[in-house]
């Protein structure tokens, strides 16, 4: 099973993340489970959301503890919540930031290789791409770039399914950017 564990913000589309990531895992003939988890939703506070990916049924309702990918829309939240709990080893890490892990001021917090850890601009290409600074489309487009574990296809039908006509439009066309910049392997390009 393959568990991935989304922090964001009121407002960022982070529930609609998990739901599209499901909908994409389901188009390719996988199991999937997206859960919201919900507490004081208003426009900025912390919003979490999971999503679970299997070649068997799922049964397992229970929020992600030990997630195989995290992504953090919101950079802000190292701040006020431990966003890497439990993230593993092995695990992957998509951060919305243009900025370094340095200068985000987690270099210390994380423990992952180079290699499973991604800065990716997503509010500046889903601004680009959307006219707005939703960043969902866009670390789901990176994800399927960076794990594999799901198609750019299947992200762009999930998306179109979800939000027909030109903002699903818009929204696959960042997602795709993303996904193309990613597979480029342009680790440059995505933290200047």
């Amino acid at each position: 099973m393959f568990q991935v564990r989304i922090h964001g913000r009121g407002g960022q589309g982070v529930v609609s993340a998990a739901e599209i990531l499901s909908v994409a895992a389901f188009i390719e003939g996988k199991h999937s489970q997206a859960v919201p988890s919900f507490g004081s939703e208003r426009m900025g506070a912390p919003v979490v959301s999971f999503c679970r990916i299997d070649d068997k049924p799922i049964r397992l309702r229970e929020p992600i503890m030990e997630p195989d990918a995290l992504i953090v829309q919101d950079p802000t939240l190292f701040n006020a919540i431990d966003v890497f709990a439990g993230l593993s080893k092995n695990g992957y890490l998509l951060i919305n930031s243009k900025r370094s892990i340095k200068e985000l001021g987690i270099a210390n917090a994380i423990y992952l290789p180079e290699d499973k850890v991604r800065l990716v601009p997503a509010t500046e290409i889903a601004l680009h791409h959307i006219k707005r600074p939703l960043p969902n489309a866009v670390l789901l487009g990176a994800l399927a770039a960076v794990t594999g574990v799901i198609q750019i296809d299947s992200v762009a039908e999930a998306i179109a399914s979800k939000f027909p006509g030109k903002i699903g439009d818009f929204n696959i066309q960042a997602a795709e950017a993303a996904y193309k910049l990613l597979t480029h392997n342009n680790q440059e390009e995505l933290t200047c």
